[in-house]
């Protein structure tokens, strides 16, 4: 995630200037194919609300996978259509799909994310920094 946005580790885990905010703040499990459960909602619902609500003056939020595109962007669309419309958001939101190494293939298949999209994240990570 540092690699994508840009950002150092001291920047990146300096809780004055970077809100690092979870869905469920609980770990819900695996699947039966070893893969991360989606958080479950009543977590997403009791919890990520109240803590939004107590950030102040967020300039930029970045999204990280489908469980926070449909919280935050209400969408029902895949990873991939949300991302590549992520102009529609920008430049206060980004989604983005999960830096995970399971997602290789998915980075593979999606160049353009690589090009366009992790370029103006950067820029806008760079100018919200600075400010």
């Amino acid at each position: 995630m540092r690699v994508w946005l840009g950002m150092d580790e001291d920047t990146f885990y300096d809780q004055d200037r970077v809100a690092i905010v979870p869905m469920a703040f609980c770990f819900p499990g695996y699947s039966k194919a070893g893969s991360d459960l989606p958080p479950p909602p009543i977590c997403a619902k009791t919890w990520h609300d109240q803590v939004m609500e107590n950030l102040q003056s967020i300039e930029l939020a970045v999204l990280v996978g489908s469980a926070a595109h449909k919280w935050h962007l209400e969408t029902r669309s895949s990873v991939t259509e949300t991302v590549q419309r992520w102009r529609d958001h920008a430049p206060r939101v980004f989604p983005l799909p999960h830096p995970s190494w399971r997602n290789t293939a998915w980075l593979k298949r999606n160049p353009w994310f690589e090009a366009e999209v992790l370029p103006d994240l950067r820029q806008r990570v760079t100018e919200v920094l600075a400010e």
